[in-house]
């Protein structure tokens, strides 16, 4: 298999660049899945194989030999594939330690964080060159991430980003020295409110497509979820006992 789920962790792994098709599209799908339905797990990290690739992208041999409705077909599993992240309680987050470019960027770009080493690669959405858009999402997470004017600057001329500026551009959500400490840091998301970081990530992405006013009625209702909760008990309690707070997700 080329992409597979294990203890919270998504695999990505297809020598020599992760460069995927529809198969590959569909596994990310069925990972997802299994990450989602694990009641183990809180914190689910999007990974590579490959020391030098996250994620080339889509295989453009096999764009070039498929018919236009082959490709599209393969466009829509892979809309479907890297929304369902988005819909899941569970949080999802990249972790970059290679190139990511293209589609690959787009997976990271549909994860709710993404973290990676400080240096020694690149992230870009280069199917400009190529006569095509990025039709994974790129062109509508992007902007959305971080604004139009430095979204339409990668996406209009294919640039290719280090790390550094990928982070001051938003892209990034944090750069580690190391693997290790972003595992720390992993852990200690791992011990957040599972709760509150569903309702969250609701809020977030089904209030960005809504009025104002209908995304601060979402909002009340999802906070008064939490109210509720013994999760918000145990975390009001813990802050005035000045002790760590122990959230089951009830």
């Amino acid at each position: 298999m080329a992409v597979a789920y294990e203890s919270g962790r998504i695999l990505l792994d297809k020598p020599p660049a992760n460069s995927y098709e529809i198969e590959f599209m569909q596994e990310f799908g069925a990972a997802v899945e299994a990450a989602s339905a694990d009641t183990d797990v809180r914190v689910v990290v999007v990974e590579s194989a490959s020391e030098k690739f996250f994620c080339a992208g889509a295989d453009i041999k096999t764009f070039l030999a498929n018919d236009a409705d082959t490709n599209m077909e393969m466009i829509r599993v892979a809309h479907a594939a890297l929304s369902s992240m988005a819909a899941s309680p569970k949080l999802f987050v990249a972790w970059i330690a290679g190139h990511a470019l293209g589609g690959g960027l787009e997976i990271a770009l549909a994860c709710d964080l993404r973290y990676g080493l400080e240096s020694g690669y690149r992230v870009g959405t280069p199917e400009v060159t190529l006569g095509l858009l990025p039709g994974n999402g790129g062109t509508q997470r992007l902007p959305r991430l971080i604004g139009l004017g430095p979204a339409l600057d990668l996406l209009l001329t294919g640039r290719q980003v280090e790390p550094q500026e990928a982070r001051a551009l938003g892209v990034l959500s944090g750069l580690f020295p190391s693997r290790e400490e972003f595992d720390a840091h992993v852990k200690r998301m791992a011990g957040g409110p599972p709760l509150a970081i569903a309702n969250i990530k609701r809020a977030a992405y089904l209030g960005s497509q809504l009025t104002l006013e209908d995304g601060l009625k979402l909002e009340r209702d999802l906070i008064e979820e939490l109210f509720r909760s013994n999760d918000a008990r145990e975390g009001l309690t813990a802050f005035t006992e000045k002790r760590a707070a122990a959230f089951t997700g009830a």
